[in-house]
């Protein structure tokens, strides 16, 4: 397995597909796995270099303990010790919920890696992630009785199969609250897609961050959550080539 090293913390990822470079990003507790079961990878792969990374903490990259690890501009520095390893200068980033927000932080900390920017699920204000941290605090049964109630139908044998291989301490080092990096929504000049579900607990703030945005294209999912906006790729994929080519012919 192909991994990029970042600080003595290595990172697992997987290339799929040719064409311009198009980086995803997943979600916490998630892997690059969750992108190929919503077909994601087989839509996108016929255009696109698509380069999957685990997070750390994650999937099978390293998963430290240590609640420093998991500061944002390590992560940032995650994807660029990949795209450095690929040889590749620029690359189209999509993330979506955890991967979303560090999208913002790509903004904040690399624009100048970003050809363009798609955030699904995400926003850059402060957050408090109790929520996720409580749960976990249970152990594994206390994550999945979460995660089912959470995720819902959308959560399949295999993603569960996968959410119980995660380490619960690096998930509880991780699940930091979030401070504030809404002062890079104006510098943002790069071409953007931001989405979200209409039920999403985010969605007030996800739609006050557009309003900021230099270059953004806003898209609202009727009757979706959190979780839905992203299972349903059906209808996020047509927004997001769309998007994209606009973008390659400009």
């Amino acid at each position: 397995m192909p991994y990029a090293n970042n600080q003595g913390i290595r990172i697992h990822y997987q290339v799929q597909g040719d064409g311009p470079p198009l980086i995803l990003h997943h979600g916490i507790t998630q892997t690059w796995e969750d992108w190929q079961e919503k077909s994601y990878t087989k839509a996108l792969s016929r255009d696109y270099q698509l380069i999957l990374l685990d997070a750390r903490g994650h999937g099978a990259s390293d998963k430290p303990h240590d609640p420093a690890a998991y500061a944002l501009p390590l992560r940032v520095g995650d994807v660029t010790a990949v795209l450095d390893d690929l040889n590749i200068r620029q690359a189209h980033f999509f993330g979506y919920s955890m991967g979303g927000w560090i999208g913002f932080g790509m903004a904040k900390y690399a624009p100048e890696r970003l050809h363009s920017l798609i955030i699904g699920g995400a926003h850059p204000y402060e957050e408090s992630m109790q929520p996720f941290r409580e749960p976990m605090s249970k152990g594994m049964e206390g994550l999945v009785s979460f995660a089912e109630a959470m995720f819902g139908q959308w959560l399949t044998p295999a993603g569960k199969t996968r959410l119980m291989s995660n380490d619960i301490e690096a998930l509880m080092a991780l699940a930091q609250d979030r401070d504030s990096i809404e002062d890079v929504l104006p510098t943002m000049t790069m071409p953007c897609l931001l989405f979200t579900g209409e039920t999403d607990f985010r969605y007030a703030e996800i739609q006050e961050c557009a309003k900021h945005m230099p270059k953004v294209t806003f898209v609202s999912f009727p009757e979706c959550d959190h979780f839905a906006a992203m299972a349903k790729s059906d209808l996020v994929l047509p927004h997001i080539t769309k998007f994209l080519e606009a973008v390659n012919q400009s």
